[in-house]
């Protein structure tokens, strides 16, 4: 029990080892060690989680070497539900990509789970660190294999959004290393609490202004916060949609939980809210994110492509709540980064369906699927209800707590952008229902208007879509306990 910590990220990564060796033997052997190795990890993440209610922060010394002169992993009861969120997510849909790799992959299956594996060790990698510097390693091995999954994808559009995509990331962790370093320069220390205790005298010091400024464009360029989303949604749309609908719900949202947990146990609110006064600027860019996104997406005529847009919307919600500087906006943004990521799991889930059976996902394709796919278009009308925030499904309530947060602060701004973004999201899923309804499908040059026969996914891939729909519902109604539970606590 005490090395479930280390369990949760050195298992997928042993497992990437084991399944790119079994690749040069036998190919078919890689996809039940990945399996494994990430079903493991979900249940190491499941004991972590519950420890941390049960007795508090978990301080996991690697190789017994102390803190600061050691890595640390420190969970607490913010990283410990993004573990288990990051490793539920990726175990999930490893079992519903069974069916499609070798289709998707040009029959590169091994090679796509180690990589898999391995953005997925980084992911939990830099959720669970408590050193800066290690988290910017992790945040590398993430990224490198991002860009090497982008280019898996696509063969014509995929190697050059890979390519963008390693400008654009390169430039983000610079800024982020650069930061690493000012900090250190100041402190000595690579430790995040070691750090934050050492930086309360140090608050007006110019180095750790600059140490500020450059790790937030550093995680913003990351998580894409417009304007600086040009990478994401080509790199999210021509890569194989069984990593997108991996990458699409983690990638964002753990860039979020860092910024986070720089804000709160690094630099501290003080040094943030009172010392710098950069909350209204921050709240103002993500209003202007949320409504971008919001207008990107109303241009789209590739149903992927307008979900990628969306996320954009999603940023903006996440980085305003967090930096509105009170207890509401911070539970929304906590709950939202959770609620989100269940949410574009469930839309790429359902995506994944439809390119199964009809390869492409451009509006114009979609014509009578409610018709031949209706299991996993009544999935992806859940998942559309929560985004745009019909109750009782999730997004209603993370939406209402931001809501709530911008009211008390008073940025009636941010509360009317995000309602002006779900009345977007509203237009746009209700104009792909028409289309996947009321429109006959297309056959060669003329149109069936006769009963459609059924041609749905894999039932592997049917299963996993309908239980992540069906938990949008169950997570809203237990948002209550969510909050009191994990999200209050970690604050207080």
């Amino acid at each position: 029990m005490d090395n479930y910590p280390a369990l949760i990220v050195v298992t997928p990564l042993l497992a990437a080892l084991f399944a790119g060796l079994a690749a040069w033997i036998e190919e078919r052997l890689s996809y039940p060690i990945a399996l494994f190795g990430l079903a493991v990890s979900v249940f190491s993440a499941f004991k972590v989680l519950m420890q941390v209610i049960d007795s508090g922060t978990i301080h996991y010394r690697l190789a017994g070497w102390a803190p600061p002169m050691g890595i640390e992993y420190r969970i607490d009861l913010l990283n410990a539900m993004v573990l288990l969120l990051i490793s539920s997510i990726a175990f999930l849909n490893l079992v519903a990509s069974f069916k499609s790799v070798d289709q998707e992959t040009n029959d590169r299956a091994g090679s796509f789970f180690t990589i898999y594996l391995l953005f997925v060790t980084g992911l939990l990698g830099v959720t669970a660190t408590g050193d800066l510097f290690n988290l910017y390693v992790l945040i590398e091995i993430t990224s490198l294999t991002s860009y090497a999954m982008v280019a898996l994808g696509d063969r014509d559009r995929g190697p050059i959004a890979s390519l963008n995509y390693v400008f654009i990331g390169v430039i983000g962790a610079s800024f982020y290393l650069l930061g690493v370093g000012y900090l250190y320069m100041q402190t000595g220390s690579l430790n995040m609490v070691d750090v934050a205790n050492i930086l309360q005298g140090h608050q007006g010091s110019s180095t750790v202004l600059v140490a500020f400024i450059l790790c937030m464009i550093g995680i913003w360029i990351k998580m894409a916060l417009f304007p600086m989303h040009v990478w994401l949604p080509n790199a999210y749309s021509y890569s194989p949609v069984a990593f997108s609908r991996v990458v699409a719900p983690l990638m964002t949202k753990v860039m979020v939980y860092v910024m986070i947990r720089l804000m709160i146990t690094v630099f501290g609110f003080d040094y943030i809210f009172v010392t710098l006064h950069l909350s209204e600027a921050v709240v103002w860019l993500s209003t202007i994110a949320i409504l971008a996104g919001g207008v990107m997406a109303l241009a789209q005529k590739n149903l992927k492509k307008m979900l990628t847009y969306i996320i954009v919307c999603e940023i903006g919600y996440m980085v305003g709540g967090a930096w509105m500087g009170n207890q509401l906006g911070m539970t929304g943004a906590i709950l939202h980064i959770l609620n989100d990521a269940l949410m574009t799991f469930a839309l790429f889930l359902a995506v994944g369906n439809m390119v199964y059976k009809i390869n492409k996902v451009d509006l114009i394709d979609l014509k009578g699927l409610f018709g031949k796919m209706p299991w996993t278009m009544a999935g992806f009308v859940l998942a559309a209800f929560s985004i745009i925030g019909v109750p009782p499904t999730c997004g209603f309530f993370s939406k209402w707590y931001l809501i709530l947060g911008a009211l008390e602060k008073g940025a009636y701004h941010f509360a009317v952008a995000l309602i002006i973004s779900s009345l977007i999201c509203a237009v746009l899923f209700f104009k792909v229902f028409e289309i996947c309804f009321f429109e006959p499908m297309s056959h060669g040059h003329g149109e069936s208007h006769g009963p459609v026969a059924i041609e749905e996914a894999p039932v592997s891939m049917l299963i996993i879509s309908g239980l992540v729909s069906l938990s949008l519902i169950i997570v809203g109604l237990y948002s209550g306990t969510i909050v009191n539970t994990v999200i209050l606590p970690f604050l207080k």
